[in-house]
């Protein structure tokens, strides 16, 4: 029980003072909706178009909240030595640093649901498969949380931090399939689509969106979780290795 509690309010103080500030909100929601409308206000596309768009937009909104979240909390307590502290506390570390990345996961999730609320406005999503869905945008905010905790502890300043995330985060953007699909990019891209998971996260998101035939459906979740498992654990190893030891 003393473990639980400890669970939450590391949970709690991360929610407190890193969530819902500036940064978060400008790179994890606003960024991906004024992105995408560009995108939309260029291309000319009618409000018809819009369920081919939002799989794109939920993804991105993910992506960004739940990296931009993790780049500043554990970056910065890093610098501040404050999480020497945590480090100390009678806690696994595989639970602390899942209380650590709990809060970036919620954050993220709900980031993916703003753009929903939008779009009801301007058509119908009856169509919408939620239970393919929600399961979909969980998976790409542990995913994208992972790949946040990370780059965070493999850096030492909060601006490395950020900048490391964009280096992974803008090619995302047209080598995920999000907006523009992967046959059309040059075969010496392509395997690069293949090495990350919001690849496979989006694909699914896709199909329980637009309603199109996912053959490949439990291969994605499969490999999106194998994903998550080799970047937590990878997180965790580097923490060992350069903290702990």
């Amino acid at each position: 029980m003393k473990k639980w509690i400890a669970f939450w309010n590391i949970l709690a103080k991360d929610m407190r003072s890193y969530y819902l500030k500036p940064p978060n909100i400008s790179w994890g929601l606003l960024f991906p909706l004024v992105w995408v409308g560009m995108f939309f206000i260029r291309s000319g596309l009618g409000f018809e178009s819009i369920p081919d768009l939002l799989p794109g937009v939920m993804a991105l909104s993910v992506l960004f909240g739940a990296t931009s979240v993790l780049s500043v909390t554990v970056t910065f307590e890093k610098k501040g030595r404050s999480f020497e502290r945590l480090l100390l506390a009678p806690i696994s570390l595989e639970l602390l640093m899942l209380a650590k990345t709990t809060g970036a996961i919620m954050f993220g999730t709900i980031n993916a649901f703003v753009p929903i609320l939008i779009a009801m406005f301007f058509t119908d999503l009856s169509a919408v498969s939620w239970s393919l869905a929600v399961p979909a945008v969980v998976l790409i905010a542990v995913s994208s949380t992972f790949l946040g905790l990370f780059i965070a502890v493999s850096v030492k300043e909060v601006f490395e931090a950020q900048t490391f995330s964009n280096f992974f985060r803008f090619p995302m953007i047209f080598l995920c399939g999000l907006f523009f699909p992967i046959a059309s990019l040059p075969s010496v891209l392509r395997p690069l689509s293949y090495i990350l998971p919001l690849t496979y996260g989006a694909d699914i998101l896709r199909g329980a969106v637009t309603g199109e035939n996912n053959m490949y459906l439990i291969l994605d979740f499969v490999i999106v979780i194998f994903f998550c498992a080799v970047l937590f654990f990878g997180s965790l190893r580097n923490i060992n290795r350069k903290w702990i030891t």
